[in-house]
């Protein structure tokens, strides 16, 4: 059997910011006012870093997969083997059938999505699901095994978005070599659903990493900046961590709530209370938005792990992929 490496195809346009020598390109003239290439492109920077960040990716993508092939095939030749009978040694072969709580347990997890079906009508679609998994994690494995035993050398560069901490909150040196800056908003389902992968981060990695976290609360989320500016008079206190855990766990956002959880972590109650009125920390968030904007975060959360954006509540592997990266380039992994 053989296992293509694919590439997931996308329509992207490969476009970079004004190259030297036409940034003072005229683009259009207004009765005699011009418009040069470098203001149109400050004018839609976002827009040219989320373009930037799809070319990165797709190439990336098609760059694994070449590398893929050719590693296999220098494996399969040494092995006097064809490449399907080394994919069928090394990765179908080692494909075990899965155990019937396995399957019951895919099962009962996936109920709802299924309707009707009874566990018996859908039984061999959760075995080949569930044997296709277990295939791409022995493809991973034996391909990372190829990339051990084989020299490969990338020189692909991630595109890097230059941005600051805001002097915002933060945990970890400021001199370890992974600084990941989040903006995140206190009533998106999405970004409580990527708390547990940033805690692992944190945990996996340690001093090696330094997360920021700054807000941007979605326009649509009335709740969402009162609860920054709240998070914001926790932190004049020194409890910004403890306030931020409280905020993504709590049932309800409201100025109630608020007040209930600066007990909750030991604030003086009347000093809060005068800041969250005051709405003194009103400008630090609107400065956290302008910042975002103008590097191309649309939504939440965000995350810039040494300059390279990732979007969504993304699963811990995401982070490790870019940050093991990372580590490797600066010689620290």
């Amino acid at each position: 059997m053989k296992i293509v490496f694919t590439l997931l195809t996308s329509t992207v346009v490969a476009l970079g910011l004004a190259q030297v020598g036409y940034a003072d390109e005229t683009v259009a003239t207004v009765a005699g006012t011009p418009i040069t290439r470098a203001a149109l492109e400050a004018h839609v920077k976002p827009q040219l870093i989320e373009l930037d960040s799809q070319r990165y990716d797709a190439l990336k993508q098609g760059l694994d997969a070449m590398i893929a092939e050719e590693l296999v095939s220098k494996e399969a030749k040494a092995s006097g083997k064809t490449v399907d009978e080394l994919l069928e040694a090394e990765i179908m072969s080692k494909v075990s059938e899965p155990s019937d709580d396995a399957v019951k347990k895919m099962y009962e997890a996936n109920k709802k999505q299924l309707g009707d079906a009874s566990f018996d009508e859908v039984r061999p679609r959760i075995v080949e699901f569930l044997k296709g998994q277990e295939a791409q994690e022995k493809q991973a494995a034996f391909l990372a095994s190829l990339r051990a035993k084989y020299a490969v050398t990338v020189k692909l560069k991630a595109p890097v978005v230059e941005i600051g901490d805001g002097g915002r909150p933060a945990k970890g040196s400021a001199s370890a070599p992974i600084t990941i800056i989040e903006f995140s908003d206190y009533e998106c389902p999405y970004c409580k659903r990527a708390e547990p992968s940033v805690a692992k981060v944190l945990e996996t990695y340690g001093d090696k990493v330094r997360l920021v976290f700054r807000d941007y609360p979605l326009p649509f989320h009335a709740n969402a900046k009162p609860a920054a500016m709240a998070a914001a008079c926790a932190e004049d206190q020194g409890k910004f961590w403890e306030y931020h855990d409280k905020l993504f766990t709590a049932s309800a956002l409201n100025e109630e709530t608020y007040r209930s959880l600066a007990g909750e972590v030991g604030l003086d109650q009347g000093s809060f209370d005068e800041c969250l009125a005051s709405e003194k920390h009103s400008e630090l968030i609107d400065k956290d938005i302008a910042d975002a904007s103008a590097v191309g975060v649309r939504g939440t959360p965000a995350f810039f792990i040494n300059g390279r954006m990732i979007s969504g509540a993304q699963p811990f592997e995401k982070f490790k992929e870019i940050i093991d990266e990372e580590l490797a380039q600066s010689g620290t992994s």
